[in-house]
């Protein structure tokens, strides 16, 4: 097959040229598959909501240090940002429907490791599971949806699929914190293995299988190099937040991820239109620009995520019920306003949402300047957080749009998976970044939550200005 570097990102129309023969199957069933795009797509969503609320409640039953703290969010984090490339590739190889059940199969197993076995260890291995189950499950759920709609619809449907992970992940915080109240923070694992169960079922039942037509080989050398290159960067960031020192360790785990990442390039650039990241793919401004965007807003977006709700049942006397109550307006403004910024966007293109949503994000971080030892909800708390979701709600569903837009229909896979490894990737920084303020107690904490903030609210400012200068020829060319 051939390929043409996409230089028009129009969310109403693929850049590409791929027509519908390139694909085995189309979908019969259309809104079954947004369901089960939904359910699986939801798992991870929702389990990162959750965990976030039980951080404090595990460190204290495993009497665990910040550092191991940590690594029961990085050892999620770290296979999810190293394969979801991986995980896109295989997919369109081999069948975007079967990676999928793997995926949420794998999930789910993981998820009842971590239920059964409440120990440190059983957790990490658990959370690893679920981040290798997510890495296969999230590109395929998407690129399913993606294919299974066109035009208008597409961006509806998009949209709808952001507004259910909004509400799930607005009621999975109260969920689990609620339950880690009443049963302990295991419980709440349980919640993830009905979900996994009901997106395997659609999946296998309502949804066709989908795979890139013709004998085109997997580009495994590239997939390999990708994998262990970020695994390489992910994990020198991890050693740096356990020891807060630039140690041997992290100097070699940074370089041997570097050194890969070159011969990575080398390899793509030689398998030219067999490579798993074709890297005709950013001839333009677009693509680069959608996903350095998507990874400075979502690295401020999960220290966010990650620090608040700690920092309410650490250092505000919240419960983890009412942390998971607090936090619930975020998730609710998205469900609300991403919908209308789908079907939006397809009139007036992503360029404006995709500056103004990361602005408004950088200005609700600001407002979190606010919080103190005694500070009201009302007036210090909820401002922040009701910014940060319209800001938010703004730019989810063209961002979604516009990535999968960007490239031909038969490698939406790999796009998929090439931008979700970008923004867990900026969340898996921002962990940690927040390595040295999870070890502060008391009124410290406030202070370096305060820090925290500066950054954050810096990186997703820049957000901002990479939509208006980096997307121009989005609504140029619209």
């Amino acid at each position: 097959m051939s390929y043409d570097a996409p230089h028009d990102c129009r969310p109403e129309q693929s850049c590409a040229r791929a027509e519908a023969h390139d694909l085995k199957a189309e979908q019969a069933h259309p809104r079954w598959v947004l369901a089960m795009s939904i359910l699986a797509s939801s798992l991870p969503f929702i389990d990162g909501s959750i965990v976030n609320v039980a951080l404090p409640a595990i460190r204290a039953d495993l009497a665990a240090s910040a550092a191991e703290t940590q690594w029961a969010v990085n050892a999620f984090t770290l296979p999810l940002a190293a394969l979801l490339m991986l995980g896109g590739a295989l997919g369109d190889r081999y069948g975007r429907r079967k990676l999928l059940v793997i995926g949420v199969v794998l999930f789910g197993l993981a998820s009842l490791l971590c239920a059964l076995v409440p120990t440190l260890p059983a957790l990490i291995v658990g959370r690893a599971g679920q981040g290798i189950g997510g890495a296969l499950l999230l590109p395929n759920s998407l690129a399913l949806l993606n294919g299974a709609f066109s035009g208008k619809a597409r961006g509806r449907a998009v949209g709808a699929w952001a507004a259910a992970g909004a509400a799930s992940g607005a009621l999975a915080p109260l969920a689990g914190g609620w339950l880690v109240e009443n049963f302990g923070w295991p419980s709440i694992f349980w919640l993830l293995i009905p979900i996994s169960v009901a997106a395997a079922t659609l999946a296998l039942w309502k949804t066709q299988e989908v795979r890139r037509a013709g004998d085109v080989p997997t580009d495994y050398a590239g997939a390999g190099t990708a994998t262990l290159a970020l695994a390489g960067i992910t994990l020198a960031l991890t050693f740096w937040s356990a020891s807060g020192a630039f140690d041997w360790r992290v100097a070699a785990s940074l370089a041997f991820g570097l050194v890969l990442a070159v011969v990575f390039f080398g390899i793509e650039s030689r398998k030219s239109e067999t490579a798993m990241m074709p890297l005709a793919l950013f001839g333009g401004t677009c693509v680069v620009s959608l996903n350095l965007l998507t990874f400075l807003l979502y690295g401020a977006l999960g220290g966010m995520l990650l620090i608040l709700p700690y920092l309410l049942i650490e250092s505000a006397g919240y419960s983890p019920t009412m942390a998971g109550l607090a936090i619930m307006p975020f998730p609710l403004l998205i469900g609300l306003g991403s919908p209308l910024m789908g079907g939006m966007a397809q009139r007036t293109g992503v360029r404006l949402p995709l500056t103004i949503g990361p602005l408004i994000v950088a200005g609700g971080l600001l407002l979190g300047l606010r919080i103190g030892p005694e500070s009201s909800y009302w007036t210090s708390i909820l401002p922040s957080i009701a910014a940060i979701g319209i800001g938010m709600a703004i730019a989810v569903a063209p961002l979604t749009s516009a990535v999968m837009a960007a490239v031909e229909d038969s490698y939406t896979g790999t796009a998929s998976g090439l931008n979700n490894a970008v923004s867990r990737t900026g969340g898996l920084i921002a962990v940690a970044l927040m390595g040295s303020v999870l070890a502060m107690s008391g009124e410290a904490l406030f202070d370096g939550f305060h820090a925290a903030l500066y950054a954050m609210a810096g990186a997703a400012a820049l957000a901002g200005a990479t939509g208006w200068f980096g997307l121009k020829q989005l609504d140029a060319k619209a």
